[in-house]
């Protein structure tokens, strides 16, 4: 007898040892009118294994009577199981379920509140009648598991995560594996959208004017070679015999390569010049003519004058003219009256290159400036006749500075206000 009573202690300890240790929700409920609930809370469970590794092998339930609002139950510690559990409540009175929710109650000795274990909660049908704890409206101060959050793992798994080659302080790009990385490359690069860094592109560009075409003017020949190619493309203005061409009405661009139409196919003795834009990381041609280049043509003004006035004016772009060029200054003057006589100049730069004075008598003058361009300024000479005026001719030199550009300008005056002088025409090639 004995020893029956001393196995049975000793079962009933190990029993009592082998117990889950359990969490106390005590709590007082009520009902959204501030009436205490009566009724009853259906606890169920699905198998899960506590963290004392002891396990819950069935699901079930349990069902606890709540009077005047008063509930008290004990439950094994859901959150610490593996996998973390739940319990769904549901809350039944005068006959009807009246509330669903879902707790998830941690292990602690301390006692539980309603809020601190509902993680979800809804209305059963279309009851207004709810119940709840004095904090029925909280929510569970307790961690909710990522499992518990339907979709979130999958979500989760859909973002691109830090791959190895993952930097602070980069900008990021998604790699060919799915993972993000960090950009490499100089801080002044542009991202590609390949993720690759580089160039931003040009920030400034520079400019070809009077680029003279490569090919053969017979007549025959339609297709022409720039010296660089055009960037932008639009950038071109292309001009036959000093007249601008239309693209797609006069000819065709392909990189660097021009081809007129049949109607507009360059003639012999044309001159076919063309500005544009290249970048400036490119070599750009300072000036590529190769044959003689008309940089000015035209009638110029008249002037009634008694002081210098500009009655013809060309402007030389930079990078235009190099050492060894030759450019010649052409004009034709007209005077009108005869009360007083005229002077004429032509200045090259602030340096005046030609003057000759003419008496009331004369009618018509020619004349022709020539500037060997040198590696620093230009040597110059003069020819100048008229009906009346003889011939005569100048040598000397002007210091101006070309490499930035240049202004060359026909200047006159008449000695009385009655008489007016006029530039017929006013002329200024470069021959490279």
């Amino acid at each position: 007898m004995f020893r029956r009573l001393l196995v049975a202690a000793a079962w009933l300890a190990v029993s009592a040892v082998a117990a889950p240790p359990l969490s106390t929700i005590q709590d007082v409920l009520y009902k959204a009118d501030g009436a205490r609930f009566n009724g009853t809370l259906t606890i169920a469970w699905n198998s899960f294994q506590p963290a004392d590794s002891t396990a819950i092998v069935a699901s079930g339930s349990t069902v606890v009577t709540v009077t005047n609002g008063y509930l008290q139950v004990q439950l094994v510690p859901s959150t610490s199981a593996i996998p973390v559990a739940t319990y769904n409540v549901t809350y039944t009175s005068n006959g009807r379920v009246q509330f669903r929710e879902v707790w998830a109650v941690p292990a602690t000795t301390q006692i539980l509140k309603v809020h601190d274990v509902r993680i979800s909660s809804a209305a059963a049908g279309s009851s207004s009648s709810t119940t709840g704890s004095s904090a029925d409206t909280g929510s569970s101060t307790t961690p909710i598991p990522e499992s518990q959050v339907i979709g979130l793992i999958a979500d989760l798994g859909a973002r691109p995560v830090k791959g190895p080659n993952f930097a602070a302080g980069a900008v990021a790009m998604v790699d060919g594996s799915g993972m993000l990385a960090a950009v490499t490359g100089n801080a002044s690069d542009c991202v590609h959208v390949d993720g690759s860094s580089g160039n931003c592109g040009w920030s400034s560009a520079s400019f070809v004017d009077g680029d003279t075409l490569s090919g053969l003017v017979d007549g025959n020949n339609a297709t022409f070679g720039l010296s660089a190619t055009p960037t932008p493309s639009n950038s071109l203005a292309l001009y036959r015999n000093g007249v601008m061409q239309k693209l797609t009405q006069d000819y065709t661009l392909s990189g660097s390569t021009i081809t007129f139409l049949t109607a507009s196919t360059p003639q012999p003795g044309d001159t076919l010049l063309a500005s544009y834009r290249v970048p400036s990381t490119a070599t750009a041609p300072t000036s590529t003519a190769n044959a003689p280049q008309v940089l000015c043509s035209g009638t110029g003004a008249s002037t009634t004058s008694t002081t210098l006035a500009a009655i013809g004016t060309c402007t030389i772009g930079a990078g235009v003219l190099l050492a060894g060029d030759r450019v010649q200054i052409q004009f034709d003057l007209a005077h009108q009256n005869s009360t007083g006589g005229f002077s004429a100049e032509v200045h090259w730069g602030a340096t005046t290159v030609f003057h000759r004075d003419a008496t009331s008598t004369e009618t018509l003058v020619t004349g022709r400036v020539d500037a060997a361009i040198l590696a620093s300024g230009a040597q110059t000479s003069s020819q100048t006749w008229g009906t009346v005026l003889s011939f005569g001719t100048t040598a000397g030199s002007a210091p101006d500075s070309y490499a930035s550009g240049l202004t060359i300008t026909l200047q006159g005056l008449v000695g009385q206000a009655t008489d007016s002088l006029t530039a017929n025409n006013f002329t200024v090639v470069r021959i490279p």
